[in-house]
């Protein structure tokens, strides 16, 4: 702005001077000094417009200043909520180098830090235009070689910031400007094209439209006035000459000249924050000189007309605390110390060849609404005029999917990472997580990790195929074992049953019953009360058998003992001596059970890891020691009646079942080693199956090898089941011998 030398008139004058300065801050910073040397200094008021400065509020240094404009500390706020609605997070950044681009730059962090938003660089524009040259191709490179498409620009229009953007702009530099309305009038210069992607996109202070403003553009001719721009208006466009006794006058323009037509071109008929602060600042004072006025008429009448020239003493208090409603209905505050924060009204600008350019309003910013609220866009514009309702992208590493998660490496910026998947058995239902959720116990990730299932319940359930399978063994070999006894009862007075101990052999046949009957307690959903009752009967049962088995085999040896001549062993085997193994036997493992109750008891235990997608309710053994001792324990008695069989196998004896007990206690040892690797090495439901497997070939084999060939000959052949047979098999053996 230029500043006309004051005191060069000799009149003596006590008028009140005015002065509406900027819209830049040195400009209002260099009329103060000015005002200071003339004799005016006690009645010059200062009014400045433009970008509010934090500078120009401090009353010691300017108390006479009064700054029109609202405050932008919401502005930094604003631009990042904008920011964040198009999902953008990585934008550059280009300022004044002074206090106010400083201040920007802090605020804007602040907010970027808190909304995730990253700054891909910041170019702190030197005033100093030898400087700035000197640096020019660095500047010039690092926003050619940025990523980013989106630049906000803030700072001076009339400073070395306004020529490194126009030089942008002549390189074809393409980008998204995210500035203010300051900058309206550098985007739409008719001397360039700007073609920058989608624009230029402005925040410029709220304010409703002056009543009669476009009606007064589209019928004033500048021929009648002499304001500079408006004569250059003329010149440029209507073919107006300059009047020779004033440059300012125009004469001979067109006829039926009139600025209607401009407003289809580049010749914006809105008001600039600029020329609305102008307004205000004439309506303030304008509201001053009227309180002043009706203060001095209720005081002093007669002296009236003299208020006016008593200087700016009188008036400044009426400023200083002025509050009025401006024509266009808004509130202007004059005290700046409780000045407002900005709305802001957010414009679209997209500039084509030739100085025709469309500007749009978008949507607006209201910091006093709640959060959230804040913003508010008119979608429908966006798409009228961008063709879209999608901005383009402004992001420095592409959205991690769900399923994925953020890697941060070192030296990068918050807004820069790699995606990795997952972990296993953990997800990511949103976009951008920086860490990965793991599923609970009962859940499992699905096969894209971003979400948790249930887990199906697995055991070995009646109603699975190997369940149903097992099952239907243990029934059909207990309905088997069942019948074995009937017979066995039913022909109890033949030889061949009564051999050999024929009590033993129903305690023999009922355990095996109760063996097959505790292999369905394996099989179904597992509890406490299964928990103990599998082990302890199938503990128990197995005992009774193999101490039963050993029984029967100390009886055969007995017997041919007691058939030996000179042997005096007799009374053994009345008085049932080998019976008493069974209830010896039965005792230890009792108490080998009760010990492994009494330290850690058998319990349902659910394994959720062993299988993806399952859990796995099995029963726990409890205390290993308790489980391998009793297992131990068992095998001891099966290696013992083993032993003693083998040896007694090739005994000369009637109806002698000592090869039949051999064969039966070597496979029932077969299936129990094999049946130790092969349960480690299974999980879950497959190593119960394996277990109820061993229980039923074991039993099996007791059942097989021992009472199927009696139960042919009681059956198929009979004939050798009669004593008159074996007193003829006994009289051909004596004679041949």
């Amino acid at each position: 702005m230029h500043i006309p030398i004051l005191n060069y008139i000799c009149v003596d004058l006590t008028k009140c001077e005015v002065v509406i300065t900027g819209p830049i801050l040195s400009t209002s910073l260099k009329v103060t000094p000015i005002l200071k040397i003339s004799k005016y200094i006690q009645v010059v008021l200062q009014l400045t417009y433009g970008p509010f400065h934090s500078i120009l509020s401090d009353h010691e240094q300017f108390p006479n200043l009064y700054q029109m404009a609202p405050k932008d500390t919401a502005l930094a706020l604003a631009m990042v909520s904008l920011i964040i609605h198009f999902n953008w997070n990585w934008v550059g950044l280009t300022i004044s180098d002074d206090d106010q681009g400083l201040q920007f730059l802090s605020d804007l962090r602040g907010e970027s830090r808190v909304q995730r938003v990253c700054l891909a660089f910041v170019m702190v524009i030197p005033f100093n235009i030898e400087l700035y040259m000197s640096r020019a191709k660095v500047y010039n490179n690092q926003i050619e070689t940025s990523s980013t498409n989106v630049v906000i620009i803030y700072g001076d229009t009339d400073s070395t910031l306004a020529v490194c953007f126009r030089m942008w702009i002549s390189q074809g530099i393409q980008r998204i400007w995210v500035t203010t309305s300051q900058w309206d009038f550098i985007t739409s210069k008719r001397d360039f094209t700007l073609d920058s992607f989608h624009g230029t996109l402005a925040f410029a202070h709220h304010h409703a439209e002056i009543s009669g403003f476009k009606n007064f553009v589209k019928t004033m001719n500048p021929a009648k006035y002499t304001d500079i721009f408006l004569a250059g208006l003329g010149w440029m466009y209507f073919s107006c000459e300059a009047s020779a006794s004033n440059c300012k006058t125009l004469e001979n323009c067109s006829s039926n000249v009139s600025l209607e037509w401009l407003m289809l071109q580049t010749f914006d008929t809105a008001f600039s924050d600029d020329t609305y602060d102008i307004y205000n600042a004439v309506y303030a004072m304008a509201h001053a000189v009227h309180e002043m006025l009706l203060q001095h008429v209720e005081n002093q009448p007669i002296n009236t007309l003299r208020a006016l020239d008593s200087g700016c003493s009188q008036l400044h208090p009426f400023l200083k605390n002025m509050h009025f409603i401006n024509p266009v209905g808004d509130v202007i505050n004059m005290n700046q110390k409780e000045k407002l924060q900005a709305e802001y009204g957010i414009y679209h600008i997209c500039n084509f060849p030739h100085g025709v350019g469309l500007k749009v309003k978008i949507g607006e910013f209201n910091p006093y609404f709640p959060h959230g609220e804040q913003l508010h866009l008119y979608e429908d514009m966006i798409k009228w005029t961008i063709g879209t309702r999608q901005m383009p992208s402004a992001v420095c590493s592409v959205d991690c999917h769900p399923g994925f998660r953020k890697f941060h490496q070192e030296g990068m910026a918050a807004c820069c990472f790699d995606c990795t998947p997952c972990p296993a058995n953990e997800i990511s239902n949103e976009t951008d997580m920086d860490q990965c959720m793991k599923c609970p116990e009962d859940q499992y990730a699905n096969a894209e990790q971003n979400h948790c299932l249930y887990k199906d319940v697995t055991f070995l359930a009646f109603d699975d195929p190997l369940g149903m399978t097992l099952s239907c063994m243990a029934l059909c070999l207990f309905a088997f074992t069942i019948l074995v006894l009937g017979i066995f009862v039913k022909h109890q007075d033949t030889p061949i049953v009564r051999a050999n101990n024929l009590t033993l052999s129903y305690i023999l046949l009922i355990s095996l019953i109760f063996c097959f009957l505790c292999s369905l307690l394996f099989i179904g959903h597992p509890n406490s009360v299964t928990c103990i009752l599998q082990q302890i009967t199938y503990g128990v049962s197995f005992t009774v058998a193999v101490s039963t088995v050993l029984a029967k085999t100390i009886t055969v040896v007995l017997a041919f003992k007691v058939t030996t001549p000179g042997r005096r062993m007799k009374w053994l085997l009345v008085s049932g001596a080998p019976t008493y193994i069974i209830p010896i036997c039965i005792i230890i493992q009792i108490i080998l059970c009760a010990f492994w109750l009494g330290v850690s008891p058998p319990s349902v235990d659910i394994d959720a890891h062993s299988e993806h997608g399952h859990i796995i309710i099995v029963c726990n053994k409890g205390s290993v020691t308790a489980f391998y001792s009793v297992l131990g324990y068992l095998g001891s008695l099966s290696l013992g009646s083993f032993t003693v069989a083998f040896l007694a196998r090739n005994l000369p004896d009637t109806f002698n079942e000592a090869k039949f007990l051999t064969f039966s206690m070597l496979l029932f040892c077969s299936v129990w080693v094999t049946f130790l690797p092969v349960y480690h090495s299974t999980k879950g439901k497959v190593m119960v199956a394996v277990e109820v497997f061993s229980i039923l070939a074991s039993s099996a084999g007791l059942l097989g090898c021992i009472f199927v060939p009696k139960c042919y000959i009681i059956l198929i052949r009979p004939e050798r089941n009669s004593l008159q047979k074996l007193r003829e098999k006994t009289f051909s053996r004596t004679h041949i011998s």
